[in-house]
């Protein structure tokens, strides 16, 4: 279970690899999909997902810079996991916060 926290438990990283769940992102469309997120921070958890082997990271060398992202063999097998948890989200998102 640890590795598993380890490699989603950045405040964003689930979010991003559902995002490239649906295919090759760049950057900027990822920054416009998840706008709450800090520029560095998007910067941090993508380098962080590249390092852990979830997405690979494609760059063009042209002016402005041209970066794509997307999910590895190995980040595609953690997509069922990430999709059972936003559907047990959504079951539980009527349910009162306030403890009994």
């Amino acid at each position: 279970m640890k590795i598993t926290l380890d490699v989603v438990c950045g405040k964003w990283k689930a979010m991003i690899l559902l995002k490239l769940n649906n295919g090759t992102l760049r950057f900027g469309e990822i920054k416009k999909s998840i706008p709450l997120i800090n520029h560095q921070t998007l910067i941090k958890q993508l380098r962080e997902l590249e390092e852990d082997g979830l997405i690979t990271k494609k760059s063009y060398p042209v002016v402005p810079p041209w970066v794509e992202y997307s999910l590895t063999d190995y980040g595609k097998e953690i997509q069922p996991l990430l999709n059972q948890m936003v559907e047990w989200g959504e079951m539980h998102l009527d349910k009162d916060k306030t403890p009994s």
